[in-house]
């Protein structure tokens, strides 16, 4: 088992980690460093055309990844709302965005998340993190730490703590047209 902070030096030394979101619990890297989202895409055997998701619970942390001169005041209120369920938004990416990152689209799926686990690592480590599922191809997400250890390993870097609660993953939603990619 591992500390928090022991967790935090993870993710700073480009390393994978698993840590709880609104329902499951999510694996989640600094997606500044390639070598560290290449990793996590070879753990999760994901190929990189699908591209990633990014949370955070404050806008600035995302805001390297989004093209704001796209966005008006509308979008903006959309995305900072609170909402029952867990929204993720897919919004236009900046030009520097890497492959990696966003994969086949021009776009990026980006939530605000204030799980409370989450909101800790991101103020301790001062970005955004990258955020799929905690699952191995085939197996359902992990919904607790001892989840995420049965199917990774009990030496996997896991932030113990609870999920956010909610039965469903986030939502995934067009910032312009509310289109529903993944029902939530």
């Amino acid at each position: 088992m591992y500390s928090f902070n022991e967790i935090v030096e993870k993710l700073k030394q480009d390393q994978v980690v698993a840590y709880p979101t609104e329902a499951v619990f999510g694996l989640g890297c600094n997606p500044n460093s390639e070598q560290a989202v290449r990793h996590l895409l070879a753990l999760k055997q994901r190929p990189e055309s699908k591209g990633l998701i990014l949370i955070s619970p404050y806008r600035e942390l995302l805001l390297p990844y989004i093209d704001e001169t796209q966005l008006s005041k509308p979008e903006w209120q959309r995305f900072e709302h609170s909402y029952e369920k867990a929204i993720t938004w897919v919004m236009p990416a900046k030009t520097d965005v890497p492959r990696y990152l966003k994969g086949q689209f021009e776009t990026i799926a980006v939530r605000l998340c204030q799980v409370p686990a989450v909101v800790k690592l991101c103020e301790a480590t001062g970005f955004a993190l990258t955020s799929t599922s905690a699952n191995l191809t085939t197996l359902p997400p992990c919904r607790t730490a001892q989840e995420v250890m049965a199917q990774f390993g009990d030496n996997f870097p896991v932030v113990i703590a609870e999920t956010g609660g909610k039965n469903n993953p986030s939502e995934i939603r067009d910032i312009f047209t509310q289109q529903i990619f993944r029902q939530g």
